[in-house]
């Protein structure tokens, strides 16, 4: 679907299943989520990804390098979906990418790429992104693809009871180009 130097983004498989729950499952991948979760979480976050693809033509897709086919990942773009927030119909571009392959620029190239993705095939005025505010790397990406803190739109995640540091969304934008 869409192509990098270095990466295939494309859309997921019924097959793609244990390997992202592999990859996504380790204790510093899922540090910022509550740690490690069932295969059935997993499951169902590609199962809600087929479902925006087939839905809206994009979703965040399964990242693999080129050269090997390996998974290494989930890049794209999502509808927001967290009603009674401020985001739930904001176009968010998101990552998690396995630590095999932190450190060398791979989310940002999947990031930037998706980015280019939704200025070309979507007509939103700007494109958000959102972590919780420990999630030093995930933010500090966003600060590097000329997104901005937008403090009105940060929010409590629903899946996450009130006291749970985990649902405190910061979220940050970048507006279409020009």
């Amino acid at each position: 679907m869409i192509e990098t130097g270095r990466l295939s983004l494309r859309q997921w498989r019924e097959a793609d299943k244990p390997a992202f729950h592999a990859l996504v499952n380790t204790p510093a991948m899922t540090a910022h989520f509550g740690g490690p979760a069932p295969q059935a979480k997993h499951d169902a976050i590609i199962d809600r990804q087929i479902e925006q693809q087939a839905r809206f033509g994009h979703c965040m897709w399964a990242v693999e390098l080129r050269a090997s086919g390996e998974l290494v990942g989930i890049c794209g773009l999502r509808i927001g979906g967290h009603p009674g927030t401020p985001v739930p119909e904001e176009l968010e571009v998101g990552w998690r990418i396995g630590e095999a392959h932190w450190g060398q620029g791979v989310a940002r190239e999947a990031a930037e790429a998706s980015l280019s993705w939704g200025w070309a095939n979507t007509d939103r005025s700007r494109i958000a992104a959102w972590t919780v505010i420990g999630n030093i790397r995930s933010w500090g990406l966003m600060e590097r693809l000329g997104m901005r803190r937008r403090t009105e739109l940060d929010f409590r995640h629903p899946d996450y009871p009130a006291a749970d540091p985990f649902g405190a969304m910061i979220v940050y934008a970048i507006d279409r180009p020009a």
